[in-house]
């Protein structure tokens, strides 16, 4: 018996292998990359995967590689993998005269600006206090307007002696009054067995009108060439994808409708066959006899056809937080004023980024309702990855080739029962059962 029990303990305690794991799934689809010699890729979701997808989730989406093992991997934001390099623009700049540490203070500037601000000439009186050599640079950043600037980058002309100076960054906005930025920044510039060291980056990451840098000791600065201000990258623009729908049911001025899959739904649109004016409210759930929840205040809808046959319409109508539910529903106020609508979900499909391991071939394989991926810190090293290789560095592209795979098929969208947990819950009670059958057979022997 205890023989029987320990064999039955160690098949329940084996790990399945791979391919066991991955028919889990209803089905996997072939993935072809740009590039075999890439650490990190990016497969942008495709609408038949968000049909399959069964999980509100989508946590049974899972890339394999060739020998079934499952990848390191995460569903992240549309745009956060990928790289937009920084807006880099040139910056007007003026020589300061050299001053020491006593007289830097009395430094009074007089400037000759324009209406919007801008720093035409800069002469400068002394204050009291002999001259020293370091300088300094005045750069005028009003042409920038409010955009935020991340950094300045310092250029100076080739040098054949090293260069090793700190130097403080003060920001002002009218040219009198100044606040400290950075108190003390490294400009590098060495030479050695034909490599070269430079630094020549100062960050800011803020708004301000004009910076004022200047020599924290007595080393002096290099000449400079060009100032070149780095904002910060414009988010990417994605476009936008639309699942229309019909109504499924109708009840007076109310539509009801049935999502096919499970979309990260985000905006909500209304159009109709015919001119019309209807204020309508959106709800939705995820099960058919859950309560609906309201997406959307109500919001007029028009649609309107003008003589030179162009259709203006209502804007969409963005939603406070993104959805995946099956069920939408919409009322209309008054109910009479109703017309015949179709509903419009927008969203921006998703992006799951994966480690390449082991060979390829590498599948996505989608749809089940017991597997369940654990997303991997791989917004930590697309991070990483780019402040080592740059801002434009960004995961290779990976997409669905071919067609669908079929795997465990639709049997893998019904939540299957747990026999090992059921078997594990035999087994205990089998030995407990056993226990207490040796304890009765102790008990009923007659003592010696």
């Amino acid at each position: 018996m205890k023989k029987w029990i320990a064999l039955l303990l160690m098949a329940l305690g084996s790990p399945a292998s791979a391919q066991d794991h991955r028919q889990q799934y209803a089905e996997q689809w072939p993935l072809s990359v740009s590039s075999e010699q890439s650490g990190a890729y990016r497969i942008t979701l495709e609408p038949q995967i968000y049909r399959r997808a069964w999980s509100p989730e989508l946590a049974d989406v899972q890339v394999y590689n060739a020998a079934g093992q499952a990848l390191p991997s995460a569903l992240l934001a549309p745009d956060q993998p990928l790289a937009q390099p920084p807006v880099q623009r040139e910056l007007p700049w003026f020589v300061l005269p050299p001053l020491d540490a006593r007289s830097r203070n009395d430094l009074q500037l007089l400037t000759e600006r324009d209406s919007d601000g801008r720093v035409r000439r800069v002469e400068a009186r002394l204050g009291s206090g002999p001259a020293a050599q370091p300088s300094g640079w005045l750069i005028d950043a009003t042409v920038l307007g409010q955009q935020p600037l991340a950094a300045i980058v310092l250029d100076w002309s080739g040098r054949q002696e090293p260069l090793q100076v700190n130097v403080r960054v003060d920001a002002s906005d009218d040219l009198r009054s100044w606040r400290s930025v950075q108190a003390e920044v490294p400009l590098v510039d060495l030479q050695r067995a034909g490599k070269r060291l430079l630094q020549r980056r100062v960050e800011i990451d803020g708004n301000a009108r004009y910076l004022r840098i200047l020599p924290a000791g007595k080393e002096a600065l290099p000449v400079l060439r060009a100032v070149v201000a780095e904002l910060p990258a414009a988010p990417a623009t994605l476009p936008w994808e639309w699942v229309a729908l019909p109504p499924k049911t109708t009840d007076g001025g109310r539509f009801e409708f049935e999502l096919d899959g499970r979309y990260p739904v985000a905006r909500v649109d209304v159009t109709t066959d015919d001119n019309s004016l209807v204020k309508w409210t959106a709800w939705s759930r995820d099960d058919a006899s859950a309560d609906w929840r309201q997406r959307t205040t109500a919001w007029v809808a028009y649609q309107v056809q003008g003589a030179d046959a162009q259709r203006q319409r209502s804007p969409a109508q963005t939603l406070a937080t993104i959805t995946r539910d099956r069920y939408w529903k919409l009322e209309a106020e008054p109910a009479s004023a109703a017309v015949k609508p179709v509903l419009r979900l927008g969203y921006q499909p998703e992006v799951l980024v994966f480690l390449s391991q082991g060979a390829a071939p590498y599948a996505l394989a989608v749809g089940s309702a017991s597997a369940a991926r654990v997303d991997a810190p791989v917004s930590v090293l697309v991070d990483e990855l780019r402040l080592r290789n740059g801002p434009e560095w960004q995961p290779t592209l990976a997409r669905l080739d071919g067609t669908a795979e079929p795997l465990a098929g639709d049997a893998a969208l019904h939540p299957a029962l747990d026999w090992k947990r059921w078997m594990l819950w035999a087994a205990l009670l089998l030995g407990v059962l056993l226990v207490v059958a040796l304890a009765l057979s102790v008990l009923r022997q007659k003592p010696a």
